[in-house]
């Protein structure tokens, strides 16, 4: 299959976790949809997009998350605990929502804090969801395990969590360098390297990130998040140089968890002295594209959205990046 082709099929193409009825073009006139919202920017464009397409939005700000954007945003609003699930789902229901979508980081690291179920206590729903992950661990705690789980329990409550991008499909990077500079054959070969490397972290499930240097690993993201792999990186080498890559998973569930991309990850690549970010076309969502933009041209960074072919890195249909 060519690069062409696959590139067609990742930009036009339902995902098998899409919900199978909000591909791109379609009216959301007369639905309300559901937006389990997180930390960021994201909540906000995903809020904004629905209301283009003429769909009324049903906001629940996760607690000391959401952003008060989505005050103005939401046609029904409401507040849940990060633990409160049969509470959102509830609200959900009784808003009218048959469809809801994820959006946003939730500060995983708040619920491995001391005391952090006497702080996030959960309600009955739960409590029977989180109860293999965190109290008789019989399951793991990764992020895919634990939103399945989240998106397991709306399901069976009627109300199907659906990927952002059935909402929003603008939102997904296109391929070629979006902003900057063409690569030089040195960026070209760390892009591939840490394109590999950053493949092998999110198939176990670990991280999307990988910050990389000379073709050798400076950091990987782990439980922190993006933006403090990429200071950490910046603090471990601080004559700049950096190539950042941010790839989906191998596995990725589009219903949540894909890697986004918005002006506050530049700023954490300036503030580390990476001159690179190379992403996955088709698989990644640019937040606030043309700030993202300007912000790029203003800090001298060049973005690359790439796609991935059997593991490796191509740009376009006619360049492949050996490592």
């Amino acid at each position: 299959m060519s690069t062409a082709t696959i590139a067609a099929e990742l930009l036009a193409s339902p995902s098998p976790r899409t919900c199978g009825s909000g591909d791109a073009g379609t009216s959301l006139v007369g639905e309300t949809i559901g937006i389990l919202a997180g930390w960021g920017r994201y909540p906000v464009a995903v809020a904004e997009a629905i209301r283009r397409n003429g769909g009324r939005t049903a906001v629940l700000a996760v607690r000391d998350h959401a952003s008060e954007q989505l005050h103005d945003l939401a046609d029904e609003y409401d507040e849940v605990g990060v633990a409160e699930l049969g509470g959102a789902i509830a609200a959900f229901r009784r808003f009218g929502c048959s469809r809801a979508t994820m959006a946003g980081k939730v500060h995983k690291t708040k619920l491995f804090a001391d005391g952090a179920w006497l702080h996030h206590i959960p309600d009955w729903t739960g409590l029977k969801t989180f109860w293999p992950h965190f109290i008789s661990r019989r399951r793991d705690n990764r992020d895919d395990s634990l939103l399945a789980a989240i998106a397991s329990a709306f399901d069976d409550a009627g109300v199907q969590i659906c990927p952002a991008t059935d909402f929003a499909p603008e939102l997904l990077a296109t391929g070629g360098v979006l902003a900057g500079r063409p690569l030089s054959a040195s960026e070209r070969a760390d892009v591939a390297f840490g394109w590999q490397l950053a493949k092998a972290l999110g198939r176990h499930d670990i991280g999307q990130t990988v910050v990389v240097k000379n073709r050798a690993p400076i950091a990987l993201e782990a439980i922190e998040g993006t933006d403090e792999c990429i200071r950490r990186a910046g603090r471990l080498c601080g004559s700049g140089g950096l190539i950042v890559v941010k790839v989906a998973k191998p596995q990725q569930d589009l219903r949540f968890d894909m890697p986004t991309v918005g002006v506050g990850t530049l700023q954490s690549l300036r503030a580390a002295g990476a001159s690179v970010l190379a992403i996955e076309a088709g698989r990644t969502i640019l937040v606030d594209r043309s700030e993202l933009m300007a912000f790029a041209g203003r800090s001298g960074i060049t973005i690359v959205s790439c796609y991935d072919e059997a593991g490796a890195v191509v740009l376009s249909a006619d360049q492949s990046w050996a490592a």
